[in-house]
C-alpha cells in the first residue's frame, strides 16, 4: 500500500490546531513537539494544507488556524491535500510480471478491477468521517 505518513501527520496537525487554538499560539514548532517530528516536516505539511484551503497562517497571536470548522473537513479532504497516494493509486503494482507466464501476463487485468474497487470504497469511507469525529475521541480539555 502507498498511503504515506503524511496523511496521519496532517490529521494530527489539524486536530491539534483546533484543540489548542484558544489556549496558545499554534506554531510549527509547537505542532512538531506534539507529533514528534522535525518542524520542517510540519511546515511542509502545513504548506500542502494551506494550498488545499484547510489552514491559514496568520502572523502574531493567531499562528496557524483552521480555514474551515472541523465538521466541514473530511478525512478525504486531508487525503487529497497531502497527496497520500502516489499517482492517485493506492496500490502499487509489482514491476516485472513474467510475460511468458499465463498468470504473469494477465495479472494486471485480473486484479486491477478489484484494487480499484477497494480504493473507491476507502475513499468513500474517508468522505464520511470528519475531523470533528476524530476530535470527539480526544480527552476533553480540563
Amino acid at each position: 500500500m502507498q498511503i504515506s505518513g503524511r496523511f496521519t501527520i496532517a490529521v494530527h496537525i489539524l486536530t491539534c490546531t483546533d484543540y489548542f487554538h484558544d489556549d496558545c499560539t499554534v506554531t510549527s514548532g509547537f505542532l512538531a513537539s506534539s507529533i514528534g517530528v522535525n518542524p520542517v516536516v510540519v511546515r511542509q505539511e502545513i504548506s500542502r494544507l494551506k494550498r488545499a484551503g484547510l489552514v491559514e497562517v496568520v502572523g502574531g497571536r493567531e499562528g496557524i488556524i483552521l480555514a474551515r470548522p472541523l465538521e466541514e473537513i473530511t478525512l478525504y479532504d486531508v487525503y487529497l491535500a497531502v497527496e497520500s497516494v502516489k499517482d492517485g493509486e493506492l496500490f502499487r503494482f509489482h514491476e516485472n510480471p513474467n510475460p511468458d507466464c499465463p498468470v504473469g501476463k494477465n495479472i494486471h487485468h485480473a486484479l486491477d478491477w478489484a484494487l480499484d474497487e477497494v480504493q473507491s470504497s476507502l475513499e468513500e469511507k474517508l468522505r464520511g468521517i470528519t475531523l470533528k469525529d476524530i476530535s470527539l475521541r480526544l480527552p476533553p480539555k480540563s
